[in-house]
């Protein structure tokens, strides 16, 4: 009885210690939907002192976080939605630099991948280990590399700067072959001797057993390079080209409502994906799936 109730008492200590861990890590996002309705009157009350210098009318004298808004308002929403298509063009300058190296960065790694996996000898491991340290390498540090390269290509102020770079990372080739390996060999030799092709192999038996994983690794590439800052402002020197994900850095503290609801809007997606393939992400990061090396 004193070892349930002990382990009971565990389980609720560490239920109360999660919690408050994980309103702590949503707290940010908690505070950034909420505020987002917020009149510009209210965010001037509630936290003039951080904004001070921005010329308001009304400005507090204490910061006051403020979760629950006193009245709903829309006018931060019905500014970026109607009023200033600025920040619709920059939310779809988004999508249209991440869909395509999301797509084409995972095609590339499945075709890799399974070479990986079914090519042996030294000379295939020495490629594979040289994908692991450029996977090890900041994008800081290839950023020079991939200017002069598309310099040269004369790719810059292009969608193509962006795309050929980040559509060859080695990031879900190296991830994806890791799970392949896993896949017994017995399958495979059964396919084959049932007269199977290598490309029937492939697209019949190997990427249905890599479905978790492989939507699991294009959730990761979609928010890795949805919040990409870095290369489109090194790559384009036509601010009209940004993505959103730079144009949220560069809102200044006069237009903090806006930029609250801009970054609802451009979390939307984000969310949508995790929510839709939670399950998928957990079974690719933790590798379950049923198959056992």
């Amino acid at each position: 009885m004193k070892k349930r109730k002990r382990k009971q008492m565990n389980q609720v200590i560490a239920t109360i210690i999660m919690a408050i861990v994980s309103f702590i890590i949503l707290m940010p996002m908690i505070v950034t939907i909420t505020n987002s309705f917020l009149s510009e009157s209210e965010l001037s009350a509630n936290y003039g002192m951080i904004f001070s210098d921005a010329g308001r009318g009304f400005v507090g004298e204490a910061v006051n976080l403020k979760f629950i808004p006193d009245m709903v308002s829309f006018e931060q929403y019905k500014t970026i939605l109607l009023k200033t298509p600025e920040y619709l063009l920059k939310f779809w300058n988004s999508v249209i630099l991440v869909t395509p190296i999301v797509v084409f960065q995972i095609v590339i790694a499945c075709l890799a991948s399974y070479g990986f996996s079914q090519v042996k000898g030294k000379l295939a491991m020495i490629i594979f280990f040289g994908y692991i340290i450029l996977m090890l390498m900041p994008y800081q540090v290839t950023l020079v590399p991939n200017y002069l390269v598309n310099s040269w290509l004369k790719l810059l102020d292009t969608n193509w700067a962006i795309w050929l770079p980040s559509i060859f990372a080695p990031f879900s080739v190296y991830l994806i072959t890791r799970y392949m390996k896993r896949i017994p060999s017995t399958i495979i030799e059964a396919a084959k001797i049932d007269g199977a092709s290598s490309w029937n192999i492939f697209s019949h038996v190997v990427i249905p057993m890599c479905k978790g994983q492989i939507f699991s690794c294009g959730m990761l590439v979609f928010f890795d390079y949805w919040n990409m800052v870095e290369q489109p402002v090194i790559m384009f020197s036509d601010e009209d080209k940004y993505p959103l994900s730079v144009f949220l850095s560069r809102l200044q503290t006069e237009d903090v409502g806006i930029a609250f609801a801009a970054a609802v809007i451009y979390m939307i997606p984000m969310i949508l994906l995790f929510l839709y393939g939670e399950d998928e992400l957990v079974e690719g990061v933790v590798i379950q799936g049923g198959i056992k090396g």
